[in-house]
């Protein structure tokens, strides 16, 4: 419809006619060129040219690429290629442990990732063969058709679909059972519309209704290269010796269904991936979470640790090598290797190096990736399943459809948000029209409440001096109670139950009901039990048109391929009566044209042309002797935009036969034309005939605010996001819903940046089109500079400022010299609004801001035009709604409101950041802790390459006894409830600014860990050193030594977590002390293997470990000691620098959450100052308030200084006060 929300789906007139095709030469053609080749034979044997079979595959892989492909993605991780180097290597014998210890932990990570990956794969198998395995009715000759699977069916094939049955390829549609061939098509699976479109075939094909009358047809198509246009078709078909042109009306497309039709028949023009909705089955781009970017950026500081203790250990090992090694005899360094070779110190040295890159490879965390994945996904399953943001009148969950960005909905800095279905529901009301100079319709708009709360007025003032000025005289008019009608909310008894007659204009406002019921492209059906009419319209508000028609007595009953036929009432009867219009040509809407006309021919033998559009489009077109109600409707246009009102005029022309005649000619050469610039022939071809239009009037339809958008949109001005509005609506309009959304509010200074001025009207008179565009660029550059010098000269000044550039000037200013200016200005308002944009000017904006700031934005929206924008965001978001699933097809989450987005970002978003980060720097905080210890303990043996620890117990390290404590804080920590997190919106700027993943706190963690390690191995040292170990007296060695040094790291690590965890579960604390307890289950089963598995942890701890008391007390000591300095540095900066979530943690704690008194204060506390929400609203109100009361108080006691002064002038007693 004509409205700048336009939906690209039911696009009943590509051909541009409801009427019959007649055979046409096609001239001008560039079939059989690049992009035009496709030549299809039907029902033709022995089909000459070769296409791709029918067969649908989505699978990653098959049987043969599933290891190659799949490993490729697993060692595309640089920590993944690191392992698979040290497990080659640990088949030489140049490793420290055995070859099993290394490969085993690789292959479990590596095979799990692998699992998971086949598993998904899998089942988009059997989804591939569940539709190719479908069958349907095939032509095999001689009329006969039988069952064919969707995979057999070749191009060229004759095929009969059933009703409520899917389209299994790309059809050219010949008949179906109607008369008049038509069939009606949901497109959910293409678009996610879910309602109907009209598709008609050629005229010379529709008498081919039989199976039998298929025995002898033969055809040829010549059409375009498969493209994944959905919405346009060019090519032709010659049958019977004639020529006729094809368009999208007569295409069927794959995974399309056929509904209200027993049977279409159709001919295979495209197959399997050759299809459109395959060809637009890309994969989304690639995003990846700014923590995870940095995450690899900080292992490759840990490889940079590793290399530089590698080499400092082998230039020792080589300095001692050459100077110590002849002195140990007992080592007989006269026969020894390479390895220790005093003689050859530098290839000792060598070959130490690559030992020691495997020895200390476990400072990187084999299984964080794998870990952070399965967080992720049960992350991803918690917001799936969260009750508050599910919308129950649509039955619709939130829905992450990507786990990889859970984290990123806690660093949100910027939001761009589409508003028509986003912040508005995008269920459209028929409120107000103008006709004949006259406004209609007494209802107030969401807008015009929030603006009479704005000025301080009543409800009833409003509608007593709203947007009816002509209703001055009749106050007395008694308004009817109507019941409700979708659609429709209109209330002015003039035009209601046909009083509308008895207006002065009353031909007029008859053709403006007319023009409604013709002017559009819905779909009636009829209910055969209750005789009532519903619609299937294309976009909501065309919806609205054809039931106000309807209200208003003109109501649209049935579409044939070439007719209309309206029951209108009649003025003279005072009864309905059908009236049948042949419809001549349909001037489709789209985004350049912004209008649509439909010319017809009436009973009487009269054409007309009528046209519905955006003002700025009709009102240029209009006749001179059309434009006398132009001033009154003007005004009423620019009333109804402040009251937040779609609008769009209407206008018509009548035409004359000849003149019509002619054109036709015309635009039948344009609709025959074979080309890729067909569209613009057809639209230069529609100029001729849409002007010298005469104005009727105008409709304002009202898409109401979401429920709680202005609640969400405050709270998250108190999270400190930022939120710009992106829309198509004029100005007016996306000011005034600025105003009821409290995205904009009074006071605050209001920037536009518009070439609706004198100087460029000026210049568009001349007609130059470099010089337009040299005056408009000019004109923007001058206003970007002016934004720029008014909002830097004020830092500190309270004016807040708001930023409002339309469409038209967005397409200089986003210009590569101005882009950055504009910026500029923008980041310096506190609201942002961009009307009149296209869908390409939202991407580029949400990359201008991305790209500009460096910080995460997001994009929000639910149609089509908004998926460039949801794409090019680093978090898009999809909302359920009724423009379709395109959106939702295309985000990352989707939700169903757009006030869902509150607990989405300040509860799951700010926990998934604080889990993750947490997560992340406690997973290197072990790895160095762990990994160190073997650094210490090589140093200790002279570098000699030996590990302190059994091979086994490195290997399951970081896989068992260590993995399931991390996952459990990576899916259950909280911070604070989600109550708290709501009530104190102000704390995600923790992951806005990314306080809990700093370098400062990554270094801080790895510090803890290096500090850990030094106490850890250095007091187990030192007590063993000359303690009796055992029984005997004799001392403990390396097997004794390495279980406990490994028992304390197991301890230490454990307790670690706990004391980090904030938030304790049942499974908490099963897994933290759980993992204790696997470790020695894990000690004892292993021990009591023989000792050439086993090795030096044969019976080690329940022989030597468990029964020695020295063992538990060294564990007990060493994991307080190493727990000391993270305990004491975290309680003295908690003291002393605590973070706002940890007062309020302590709070908690003693209980204060509960006292409301306490609750007022600390949001007042612990609260950052907005500019927008009803909040910005209520404080800059009350800064009003209080500077009127200063000031009366401050004019107060001058009157009084001057009164007293008075007194002491004019009398001689003393000055004194009288009580």
């Amino acid at each position: 419809m004509p409205t700048s929300r336009k939906r690209r789906s039911f696009h009943l007139s590509k051909l541009y006619t409801f009427s019959c095709l007649k055979a046409q030469p096609v001239e001008d053609t560039v079939l059989g060129g690049p992009g035009f080749s496709r030549i299809v034979y039907c029902n033709i044997p022995g089909q000459p040219i070769q296409y791709p079979s029918n067969y649908v595959s989505t699978t990653k892989y098959n049987l043969l690429t599933f290891f190659p492909k799949s490993l490729f993605e697993q060692f595309r991780r640089v920590a993944n290629i690191y392992f698979l180097f040290t497990a080659i290597l640990s088949l030489t014998p140049l490793t420290p442990y055995t070859a099993s210890s290394i490969i085993a932990p690789l292959v479990f990570v590596v095979g799990v990732s692998m699992i998971k990956e086949a598993i998904e794969d899998w089942r988009r198998f059997i989804q591939d063969q569940e539709v190719n395995n479908r069958k349907v009715k095939v032509h095999f000759g001689n009329g006969v058709f039988e069952d064919r699977e969707w995979k057999k069916i070749k191009v060229g094939d004759i095929v009969k679909v059933q009703k409520d049955n899917f389209f299994p390829a790309d059809l050219l549609m010949l008949s179906s059972n109607y008369e008049d061939g038509i069939c009606y098509v949901e497109t959910m699976n293409l678009d996610g519309e879910t309602n109907l479109k009209l598709k008609k075939p050629l005229e010379c094909t529709t008498k081919l209704e039989t199976d039998s009358d298929f025995g002898s047809y033969e055809a040829l198509i010549k059409c375009e290269d498969p493209n994944p246009n959905l919405y346009t078709f060019i090519g032709n078909l010659e049958y019977s010796g004639e020529v006729y042109p094809l368009g999208p009306q007569q295409i069927l497309l794959r995974d399309s269904k056929l509904r209200n039709t027993d049977y279409v028949y159709g001919i295979v023009i495209f197959s399997g991936h050759d299809t459109k909705v395959m060809q637009n089955a890309t994969n989304p781009p690639s995003k990846r979470s700014r923590i995870e970017r940095k995450m690899d950026r900080i292992i490759y500081f840990l490889f940079s640790v590793l290399l530089l203790i590698s080499i400092i250990g082998s230039i020792v090992f080589g300095i001692r090598t050459k100077n110590e090694m002849p002195k140990w005899w007992y080592l007989r360094p006269d026969d020894t290797t390479s390895f220790f070779n005093p003689k050859k110190p530098v290839i000792s040295a060598l070959l130490h190096l690559i030992t020691a890159l495997i020895l200390y490879g476990y400072l990187i965390p084999i299984s964080l990736y794998v870990s952070i994945e399965i967080v992720k996904v049960l992350q991803a399953m918690f917001i799936n399943q969260d009750t508050k943001i599910y919308h129950n009148e649509t039955d619709t969950p939130a829905h992450a459809r990507t786990s990889n960005l859970n984290e990123e909905l806690g660093q949100v800095d910027t939001i761009l948000s589409d508003k028509t279905g986003t912040l508005t529901c995008n269920m459209m009301e028929f409120l107000k029209c103008s006709i004949a100079g006259t406004s209609y319709g007494r209802g107030v708009t969401e807008v015009e409440r929030a603006a009479a709360k704005r000025l301080g007025k009543s409800l009833s003032d409003l509608e007593d001096n709203s947007l009816m000025d002509d209703l001055d005289n009749e106050t007395g008019v008694e308004m009817p109670a109507w019941p409700h009608v979708k659609g429709f909310n209109f209330r002015d008894g003039r035009l209601l139950n046909g009083q509308w007659v008895h207006e002065q204009n009353a031909s007029i406002i008859e053709l403006f009901f007319r023009i409604l019921a013709i002017c559009h492209t819905a779909i009636p059906e009829e209910d055969e039990e209750t005789g009532t009419v519903s619609y299937e319209a294309e976009s909501p508000d065309e919806g609205a048109f054809v039931v106000a028609a309807q209200e208003f007595g003109f109501e649209f009953c049935k579409r044939t391929q070439s007719t209309v036929t309206v029951r209108e009432y009649d003025p003279n009867s005072g009864k309905k009566i059908e009236r049948e219009y042949k419809v001549l040509d349909l001037l489709e809407f789209s985004s350049a044209r912004k209008r649509m006309s439909i010319i017809v021919q009436d009973e009487d033998g009269q054409i007309f042309l009528f046209c519905k559009g955006a003002d700025s489009i009709v009102l240029e077109k209009l006749a001179k002797d059309g434009r006398e109600f132009e001033e009154a409707t003007r005004e009423h246009l620019t009333q109804y935009g402040d009251a937040g009102l779609r609008t769009l005029v209407l206008a018509y022309r009548k035409l004359d036969p000849e003149e019509y005649r002619f054109w036709n000619a015309e635009f039948v050469k344009a609709k025959t034309y074979i080309a890729s610039d067909q569209e613009t022939r057809l639209d230069e071809a529609a100029e001729l005939i849409e002007k010298d239009l005469i104005l009727v009037g105008a409709t304002a339809v009202e898409d109401k605010l979401q429920k709680g958008v202005p609640e969400c949109i405050d709270k998250l001005a108190q999270a400190g996001i930022k939120i710009w509005v992106l829309t198509g609506d004029k100005l007016e309009t996306a000011i005034n819903i600025g105003f009821a959304c409290s995205l904009l509010r009074q006071g605050m200074e209001q920037l536009i940046i518009t070439l609706d001025n004198d100087d460029v009207k000026k210049a568009e008179g001349t007609g130059d089109k470099e010089h337009i565009e040299k005056v408009c660029r000019e004109c923007v550059e001058r206003q970007i500079k002016d934004g720029v010098q008014q909002r830097g000269g004020v830092e500190d000044s309270d004016t807040v400022y708001a930023l409002i550039i339309d469409g038209k000037a967005l397409t200089y200013a986003l210009e590569e010299g101005m882009k950055d200016k504009l910026l500029q200005v923008a980041l310096n308002c506190a609201s942002v609004i961009c009307c009149r944009v296209s869908p390409k000017q939202k991407a580029l904006i949400t990359r201008l801001v991305k790209e500009g700031t460096g910080k995460n934005t997001l994009g929000i929206g639910d149609g089509a035009n908004d998926v460039g924008m949801i794409q090019e965001a680093d978090i898009g978001i999809g909302i359920s709604g009724v423009e379709g699933m395109q959106a939702t097809m295309a985000s990352d989450f989707s939700i169903a409101q757009f006030r869902f987005l509150e607990r989405l970002l300040l509860v799951h978003g700010s926990w998934c950041y604080k889990r993750i980060s947490l997560m992340i720097c406690y997973f290197f905080y072990k790895n160095i802790n762990f990994g160190f210890t073997l650094f210490y303990y090589e140093a200790y043996a002279v570098f000699s390459g030996q590990p302190a620890y059994n091979d086994w117990y490195l290997s399951l390290f970081n896989v068992f006894f260590t993995s399931l404590p991390v996952i459990s804080l990576g899916v259950f920590e909280q911070d604070l409830s989600a109550d708290l997190k709501l009530e104190f919106p102000y704390l995600y700027q923790l992951g806005a600014q990314n306080m809990l993943f700093g370098w400062d706190r990554i270094f801080g963690w790895m510090i803890n860990g290096v500090c850990s390690s030094v106490i850890i191995f250095f007091f187990v040292e030192s007590i063993l050193r000359h303690q009796a170990f055992r029984k005997d007296g004799r001392v403990s060695g390396l097997e004794i030594m390495g279980a406990i040094l490994y028992s304390c790291v197991i301890w230490t690590v454990n307790c670690q977590i706990a004391l980090a965890i904030k938030y304790f579960t049942w499974i908490q604390h099963l897994f933290i002390w759980g993992s204790i307890g696997l470790w020695y289950l894990f000690l004892v089963i292993y021990g009591s293997i023989t000792p050439t598995i086993s090795t030096t942890a044969y019976r080690v701890f329940v022989e030597e470990c468990a029964p020695a008391p020295i063992y538990w007390l060294t564990i007990l000591l060493v994991a307080l000691a190493a727990l000391f300095p993270y305990f004491t540095f975290s309680s003295f900066w908690q003291r002393i620098f605590p973070m706002d979530y940890q007062i309020i943690q302590e709070n908690v704690y003693l209980g204060k959450h509960r006292d409301r008194d306490w609750l007022t204060r600390a949001k007042a506390n612990l609260s950052q100052r907005t500019s927008v929400g009803f909040t910005a609203r209520v404080e800059a109100k009350l800064k009003q308030l209080k500077g009127r009361l200063h000031n009366n108080h401050s004019h107060s006691q001058n009157r009084m200084h001057q009164h007293r002064n008075r007194h002491t002038a004019s009398d001689v007693r003393p000055f004194a006060i009288d009580s």
